[in-house]
């Protein structure tokens, strides 16, 4: 199978790319910064890899590489966890809904060049989403059938969902996964990890509010399910059955690495640093993957307990 990929230099995109090479897929990288991923995938190591710069947002020859591939998978769009300044929720928003109607345009001119060449265009696009979508609550649960929430990151992952919803005007199967807090080594935990360490570890915020994550092991397997799956379309929260609160989330981390979970970080704190991108942190939501779990997926990592064990020694 050959495979385009956004966001292939990523805390997800990365591990997705190994895995799908060694399976024996040509993998096709679309990518902002060709020297990194480059330097990421080395050609004496990853020969089948081809590396081809683009500009998420613009049209350009970039698009003609899309046909002939089987698939797309898009996971690019700039960092969340920053401080949103209007520049920042610009490029926030435009990185997620420009460039996937970018894809989806790419996609569309390649069912005319299959038309014209006996070529094939993708018969799949997976493309990110974020429980973001929900909006947050302590006390409500999200499931695939719950409306959207009306904040600025919930009106984001609605703009997204609906550019890559035009993707099946062309025939091409739709898969969209609202991704939790992704756990491994790096990304959110690694930035958790330091104060545990130092015996200064402990909830943030009020420690009620919701975290609704997936271990990086269990996203990759999952995008990977439904690639393989032709009878698989819709859109799927791609977390762990069981949530857990913040508070709980720190106890269980403390005592996985054996360490006390007493000294709170304030909201404050948070807001001084992120300012209103705190709220990523500061407040959550209670996400559910029925629809995940009824296409028959398997996590290998279902309970939290677990997957710390398994990722935090590596840290």
């Amino acid at each position: 199978m050959k495979i385009a990929i956004t966001g292939a230099t990523g805390f997800v995109g990365s591990r997705l790319v190994v895995k799908l090479y060694d399976r024996g897929d040509d993998i096709l990288i679309l990518t902002r910064n060709p020297d990194k991923a480059r330097r990421i995938y080395p050609k004496s190591i990853y020969p089948k890899i081809e590396i081809i710069p683009y500009i998420a947002t613009e049209s350009g020859d970039w698009q003609k590489e899309i046909s002939g591939c089987d698939a797309v998978i898009n996971l690019a769009g700039e960092p969340i966890s920053e401080r949103w300044t209007g520049e920042a929720k610009q490029a926030i928003v435009a990185s997620r809904e420009i460039g996937t109607e970018k894809i989806v345009e790419a996609i569309s001119r390649s069912e005319r060049v299959a038309t014209a060449l006996a070529d094939q265009k993708p018969k799949v696009l997976i493309n990110s989403s974020a429980i973001g979508y929900y909006g947050t609550s302590e006390t409500a649960s999200f499931d695939e059938n719950s409306p959207p929430g009306d904040d600025f990151l919930a009106d984001v992952c609605k703009k997204w969902e609906k550019a890559a919803q035009k993707v099946k005007d062309y025939g091409t199967r739709l898969v969209i996964l609202r991704t939790g807090i992704v756990l491994g080594n790096g990304g959110a935990l690694g930035k958790m990890i330091p104060p545990f360490k130092l015996f200064a570890g402990g909830p943030i915020g009020s420690g009620r509010q919701w975290f609704s994550w997936i271990h990086r092991d269990d996203l990759i397997n999952l995008i990977i399910y439904c690639l393989d799956r032709p009878e698989i379309s819709g859109t799927f929260n791609a977390t762990a059955p069981n949530p857990v609160r913040m508070k709980e989330f720190c106890q269980i981390l403390g005592e996985v690495m054996n360490r006390p979970s007493w000294l709170p970080v304030p909201d404050f704190a948070l807001e001084i640093l992120l300012g209103e991108g705190a709220k990523i942190v500061l407040e959550g939501q209670e996400v559910l993957p029925k629809a995940t779990q009824a296409i028959g997926f398997d996590y290998r990592y279902p309970n939290l307990e677990a997957a710390l064990e398994e990722i935090v020694p590596k840290m």
